[in-house]
């Protein structure tokens, strides 16, 4: 039984594995960055700008989408504008989870102008699995 269950959990992990490879566009590196906390924000951008010089011209598209409580923060301007002019140079999207926004009762329009509000952070990370970028969550 342990076997099986082994063999069955190793079979899903490489078709998952290969169907994300089979999305993933051999032109240009998209990535999708998740987080709950905003401080996380410094090395997420860091790392945007290593990977745009690294991937040079196959960089493409690098998203991130702040979740979860955190997002009371996104209203400290003051806090988000270093994060915001670094993001606009690095070619960084910032978006803020609006599911979250409504559960923890922040106003779309208290957080800066520059983030964008997707609906579902989460359903929206999928979404963005799903066109081939690579995602990871922090």
């Amino acid at each position: 039984m342990k076997n099986s269950i082994l063999v069955l959990t190793a079979f899903f992990m490489l078709f998952s594995i290969t169907t994300n490879a089979q999305n993933h566009s051999p032109e240009k590196n998209n990535y999708v960055v998740l987080t709950k906390k905003i401080p996380q924000l410094q090395p997420i951008l860091i790392t945007a700008e290593e990977l745009q010089a690294e991937d040079a011209h196959h960089f493409g598209d690098f998203q991130v989408i702040v979740c979860g409580q955190t997002v009371k923060g996104l209203t400290d301007k003051e806090q988000m504008q270093k994060f915001i002019q670094r993001a606009k140079k690095a070619n960084v999207a910032l978006k803020a989870c609006g599911f979250s926004l409504k559960k923890f009762g922040v106003d779309p329009k208290a957080i800066p102008s520059e983030m964008e509000v997707v609906e579902n952070g989460i359903l929206y990370d999928f979404q963005l699995q799903k066109k081939g970028y690579f995602s990871i969550e922090l």
